[in-house]
């Protein structure tokens, strides 16, 4: 039965609410991606922004996953997330739209790009945290796997429309069009989610409810005292410093070293979209077939190494744009499975009563770096030169996977191993067991279900 007691449909696109959350987390992610790509080439493209004040303008983009993510993490899991969802979209709206219109006037500067782009960063949080907290109050335990599946895919379908559309615009348009777009993206997510009836079951208040720093330091000591998702951490850490150094400097080597066009830098970022569409496919099946552990491995250093072969790149568009879209659906893919096969692992070893806090902690500490990486990338750019940088950055994303190969994550079999008594257990928030999927990521016949969360849990 649903929370407001209308039983849940047996299949998961039957659930008029899933589908709901579904359609709107697709529009929020097509216009986060298309925004991603959109910002950066209005400050290269039309305000001849340089290799420093691009890693400025992505930083503050991304600075507030470090500032933000503790406490995000803390209010959403006492909140209901169709509100929190709502809201960041409304406000995702105004804030592209405001600047479509300056833009239209000639009146946005940089000044005015690092408030959309702090703005848009900042209530981005906010959603990508409620809508994982989300999925998990919505759907049964046996469909989580084929949820996250969906939810994913749709992130990769974002991968391939957001940026394409998003350069396409900027080039044949102009940039005010572009963000006009996005923010029409994320007024269709706000419909929708509006649309979602089901009431969502919010722990009880108590007369003295645990203050928000004591809340921060529960999630972050389980987090701390579960190895898998202590590891993850590392590993998310390693890789997102060095990928967004490198993406700095990428963005940079596409149109001035290259020469490629906004329409070919887009479409070349686009194919990550594809790729990230077969990662989120294979991610249903191979890891209950292989074992988790191989497939985070194997996933992790062909994606990774993928970018490597960049830097040797010289010629024409002809020439380049063909190479440029395998490596990136090539990362696309192995980015994609290791991301679903972690946020199965995640959400499996974490209680009901500590989904959003366990989901903000890990993007804390593994996005946390993300602004330093950026600001790193556009000075090496400046003294190193573009090549010599990229091939720095890309190899200092292999530090993941050899992070992961020395933890016991990489040896996490077929089954997803859940502690009986993880030091992380808090109160109102029940242990789980063993959990096993089959390859269509139904849980296998015999394996425990996660118990159903009391009247403390977050539901």
């Amino acid at each position: 039965m649903s929370d407001s007691g209308r039983p849940v449909p047996s299949g998961l696109w039957r659930d008029g609410d899933f589908r709901r959350l579904w359609v709107g987390q697709t529009a929020s992610q097509l216009g986060e991606h298309a925004s991603l790509v959109v910002l950066p080439l209005f400050a290269v493209l039309t305000l001849d922004a340089g290799a420093g004040e691009l890693g400025v303008l992505r930083a503050v983009g991304q600075v507030p996953i470090l500032l933000l993510s503790l406490f995000v993490g803390a209010w959403v899991d006492r909140w209901r997330t169709r509100t929190v969802m709502v809201l960041t979209d409304a406000g995702r709206t105004l804030a592209l739209g405001a600047a479509a219109v300056a833009g239209l006037l000639e009146g946005l500067g940089l000044p005015g790009l690092l408030v959309v782009a702090f703005v848009v960063g900042g209530l981005s949080v906010f959603f990508d945290v409620a809508y994982q907290v989300s999925v998990v109050r919505m759907v049964t335990p046996d469909q989580l796997v084929r949820g996250n599946s969906a939810l994913e895919g749709s992130r990769s379908a974002a991968q391939i429309g957001g940026p394409a559309l998003g350069g396409a615009l900027v080039s044949l348009l102009s940039a005010p069009i572009a963000a006009a777009s996005s923010a029409l993206f994320f007024a269709l997510s706000f419909l929708s989610i509006r649309r979602i009836r089901r009431v969502e079951s919010l722990p009880k208040p108590s007369d003295r409810p645990p203050r928000v720093g004591r809340r921060i330091r529960e999630g972050l000591r389980f987090v701390v005292g579960e190895t898998s998702l202590r590891t993850v951490c590392l590993a998310s850490a390693a890789f997102q410093f060095s990928f967004a150094a490198m993406m700095t400097v990428y963005l940079l080597f596409l149109p001035q070293e290259l020469h490629l066009s906004g329409t070919a830098v887009g479409l070349a970022i686009a194919a990550m979209g594809p790729g990230a569409l077969l990662g989120s496919v294979l991610a249903a099946r191979l890891p209950s077939r292989f074992g988790h552990g191989v497939v985070l491995m194997s996933a992790a250093a062909l994606g990774d190494g993928a970018f490597l072969c960049v830097p040797a790149l010289h010629g024409s568009a002809a020439v380049t744009l063909p190479v440029l879209l395998t490596v990136n659906f090539v990362f696309g893919a192995g980015a994609q499975l290791v991301n679903v096969t972690v946020m199965a692992v995640r959400q499996a070893v974490t209680p009901d009563g500590m989904q959003g806090r366990a989901a903000a902690t890990i993007t804390f500490v593994g996005m946390g770096l993300t602004p330093l990486g950026s600001l790193l990338g556009g000075s090496l750019a400046a003294e190193w030169g573009l090549r010599t940088s990229l091939l720095a950055t890309a190899a200092g994303m292999m530090s993941s996977p050899a992070l992961m190969a020395l933890s016991p994550l990489a040896r996490l079999g077929r089954e997803l191993p859940v502690p009986g008594g993880s030091r992380g257990r808090v109160e109102g928030c029940p242990a789980l067991g063993p959990v096993r999927t089959e390859p269509d990521g139904v849980q296998a016949p015999g394996a425990r279900r996660r118990p159903p969360p009391g009247p403390s849990g977050a539901g």
